[in-house]
């Protein structure tokens, strides 16, 4: 009998303890430990949502891609059981009342929508959103009832998952406070960053990484009446919330600027109960599109940052210089209730919301009523698929000339418009449009967050007119693929250079080890005009590869590259296949610096574009051990952008002058120019500023105040200046005369003496963004990209970073030119 009872008693208490299990639990029950007591893997984040969903009628759960190390995207919409039976007309109801779906509706329920750890090392955000889920559903079920919460707990797992790894390896137990403790010093690249060491944070706009563009995709499908971007700042600066600094762009409605008041006012009621604090309006302002708090904006959401302070130095708790324990309960603590405060007070105005949400949407009172783009279907056809990405409209016109704004001459003028593509502004997205197109953006503060100018046309090198008036065009997009067939009767194949996609069909060609030439001459073959820098695909080159004429046009049709034959290598104009000015190219072995004194930034940059675009292989060198490398195995060492003052020393500088010297090619971005300035060999001085005013005393009665504002005066923030450019010189085919160029600082170089200044400034030409007077002295004569003979080896200088945030597409070239084609003098067999 007693044996029976136990047996009873433990089948009462496993049944128990199993119904238990399927309830739903916190965060602490589900993961065994209190919020903040340790990092949550994101495996581990994946699986409470889940579970969440699985016990809650009022979750549904999502995954809307992977990242580059294969970790899955995800996000979780939570409102009352009856919204999530509706959801897809909640859905489709809030696009019907902005004009993106066809109907008529006048919505009464509140988006919002929540993203969680963008910078993968500011933890507390992923920490803080499975507690916010957890409170809504089991505490603020009023809020609910009219509220739409889509929350994104990780927008960077890669990221988070490298600083979290990183710092569970080496904390202390229990954790160490120390500032200079092991666990609040993140080594290179630190965990800020994508896999590509992008920030995502900077990428809504331009939509360079699988995050950014998988996340957008669900992004306009919902269209999100609030959106929060969750972040950490430094371990002494409290929290910060909305509202904004200044600068605003000029877009941003007053509706959206006084409700950004009502949410910090709401956040301040319940920081002051808790004698935390905070501060507003500093800092963080709504000008650069590319950001999780404009992008929203510019799309008609009220879009705010929150930050928090612990960043990737904090871990679990850390000492302040103000004499506190900042710790990461208290992180995301914080986190939750400004999290909560948002959903709270865009339920009590959830009407209003939408009712201004629909006049963001109506207002068309534009300047500019169409921009109308001309120039390399290449260059046309990648913005197009980014106009796709963000659902945004365009068509093609067969108008034969329009006037306006000229945005290549900057000033009134006109272009041939035959078939040139339009994007108008007379759509839902009217006011993105204006944003990302519009010539020069109207400043009402020069101190901005980042860069102040991002124009489509020069970022693309297109040509384009502003139009005051709205010109009609065919909505159809006009794709064409290109079909070639083998001519093996012909003496080879020629095929053009002017753009990106026709480097990355170069690339796939030397991959598969088919010969190719480039010629740095004009010339003319049966019938048909080629630029230098056309690329030559010879019989003769290639005569012991079988069936090359097969794989040639197989890869040719793979990057609908038109290929054009050529029956006989004897020109019509200009060089033979045989001249020296038709030269083969070699298939580079190309290094890149990377590691501690690089910008990680950059390198990803670097990374990502051979990867992911160009599909060339290099090897990733690292600062620790390049020392001892031997440089003869490689072509091309690429220097990032980055502080090598402590680096590259003497020995260094002899041994890499005398591998250029042997054939080497260095090419040095932007601050890695700074170690070859005044250096012996290396053609490399920098613009002497002119002598500031001598009356120092007079200058140092500048107010304390003031500071800071008379210091504006010697920066560029991120501005697009006109360049000229010498198109003979190899490292500029592709190009035509003029390049404009994204300056990111007020750095200025001499034209070189002994060299070849490819794209230089004579007198600056600062065509949008800020420029401080001072800055733009200092850029007379100054240098954009030149090349430096050094005995058999090059050595080339690009001051500006063609390759930057990837969205510079119009640089990319000259990199490209710099590697394959610039003193290419010898074959390498």
């Amino acid at each position: 009998m007693k044996k029976l009872t136990t047996i009873l008693f433990i089948t009462i208490i496993s049944t128990c303890l199993g119904y238990s299990q399927d309830k739903l639990q916190s965060p602490s029950d589900f993961l065994g430990y209190e919020i903040g007591d340790q990092f949550t893997r994101h495996a581990d984040v994946v699986n409470y949502f889940k579970h969440v969903a699985d016990q809650s009628t009022m979750v549904s759960y999502h995954t809307y891609g992977k990242t580059n190390e294969r970790r899955p995207l995800t996000y979780a919409i939570i409102s009352s059981e009856e919204n999530l039976k509706n959801i897809e007309n909640i859905r489709l109801n809030n696009l019907k009342n902005i004009g993106l779906e066809k109907g008529i509706a006048t919505p009464q329920t509140a988006i919002v929508w929540l993203s969680y750890n963008v910078h993968g090392n500011e933890a507390s955000g992923t920490e803080a959103a499975m507690k916010t889920v957890y409170e809504l559903i089991s505490k603020k079920t009023a809020w609910l009832k009219n509220t739409v919460v889509i929350m994104d707990p990780c927008v960077n797992p890669d990221g988070r998952d490298r600083y979290v790894n990183w710092y569970n390896q080496v904390k202390a137990t229990p954790y160490n406070t120390d500032q200079v403790a092991t666990e609040h010093n993140e080594p290179w690249p630190g965990g800020r960053a994508n896999h590509y060491l992008f920030d995502l944070n900077r990428d809504w706009a331009w939509a360079t990484q699988v995050e950014s563009s998988q996340r957008i995709q669900v992004y306009n499908q919902w269209m999100p009446h609030i959106h929060v971007d969750f972040h950490e700042q430094g371990i002494n600066d409290p929290y910060y919330f909305a509202p904004a600094a200044e600068p605003f762009h000029e877009i941003i409605t007053p509706w959206q600027k006084d409700f950004q008041t009502q949410i910090g006012k709401n956040h301040a009621r319940y920081f002051d109960s808790e004698g935390w604090l905070f501060f507003t309006r500093e800092r963080f302002d709504l000008l650069y599109p590319s950001y999780g708090d404009t992008y929203p904006t510019f799309m008609g959401a009220i879009g705010m940052t929150y930050e928090q302070a612990g960043h990737g130095r904090a871990g679990l708790g850390i000492q302040t210089d103000e004499g506190y324990v900042l710790t990461l309960k208290d992180r995301a603590l914080h986190h939750t209730t400004t999290g909560l405060s948002t959903v709270e007070i865009s339920s009590l105005q959830a009407a209003k919301l939408n009712t201004e949400f629909k006049k963001f949407f109506t207002n068309t009172n534009y300047t500019y009523k169409s921009y109308v783009l001309t120039g390399e279907k290449d260059k046309i056809n990648k913005l197009t698929a980014l106009l796709d990405i963000h659902d945004i409209q365009y068509g093609f016109t067969n108008a034969s000339k329009v006037s306006g704004f000229n945005f290549k001459e900057n000033k009134q003028g006109s272009i041939n418009a035959k078939g040139a593509l339009v994007v108008s502004t007379n759509q839902a997205k009217g006011k993105m449009v204006k944003v990302l197109f519009e010539p020069n953006t109207k400043l009402n503060e020069p101190l901005t967050y980042d860069i102040t100018a991002w124009s489509i046309p020069h970022a693309y090198g297109l040509d384009a007119i502003a139009s005051t008036s709205l010109i009609s065009a065919d909505l159809t997009k006009k794709a064409t693929t290109i079909n070639n067939t083998a001519t093996p009767s012909g003496a080879g194949y020629i095929s053009k250079w002017n753009s990106i996609d026709d480097a990355a069909f170069m690339a796939d060609l030397l991959q598969n080890n088919i010969r190719v030439r480039f010629s740095e001459k004009d010339f003319s073959n049966t019938g048909n005009n080629f630029k230098k820098g056309s690329l030559l695909i010879t019989k003769s080159d290639n005569l012991n590869i079988k069936n090359y004429d097969t794989i040639v046009v197989k890869i040719a049709n793979k990057h609908n590259r038109k290929l054009y034959v050529a029956p006989t290598s004897f020109s019509t104009n200009g060089v033979d296949f045989g001249s020296p000015d038709v030269k083969l190219i070699n298939k580079q072995r190309i290094a890149v610096l990377k590691g501690a004194h690089t910008s990680s930034l950059n390198y990803g940059e670097i990374w990502h574009f051979f990867e992911q675009q160009l599909k060339f292989p290099i090897t990733s060198i690292d600062t620790q051990y390049f020392k001892k490398i031997e440089l003869s195995n490689y072509d091309v060492l690429i220097l990032p952008d980055g502080n090598y003052k402590e680096y590259i020393d003497q020995s260094l500088l002899i041994k890499l002058k005398k591998w250029i010297q042997n054939g080497g090619k260095v090419i040095a971005i932007a601050d890695a120019m700074n170690s070859f300035v005044d250096q012996t060999g290396f053609g490399l001085k920098k613009n002497i500023a002119e002598e500031k005013d001598k009356d120092s005393i007079s200058s140092n009665l500048i107010p304390y105040d003031q500071r800071e504002r008379e210091s504006v005066k010697e920066f560029i923030t991120g501005s697009i200046f006109k360049t000229y450019v010498d198109p003979s010189h190899p490292m500029a085919f592709g190009y035509d005369n003029t390049y404009f160029s994204l300056k990111l600082n007020n750095k200025s170089y001499q034209f070189l003496k002994n060299g070849y200044n490819i794209a230089y400034i004579k007198q600056p030409e600062n065509v949008s963004g800020f420029a401080g007077t001072t800055a733009l002295k200092g850029l007379h004569n100054s240098l954009v990209f030149g090349e430096t003979r050094i005995g058999r080896g090059s050595m080339i200088y690009m001051v500006d970073n063609p390759l930057f945030r990837s969205f510079w597409e119009n640089g990319k070239l000259f990199l490209v030119n710099a590697i394959f084609f610039t003193n290419n003098n010898k074959y390498r067999i």
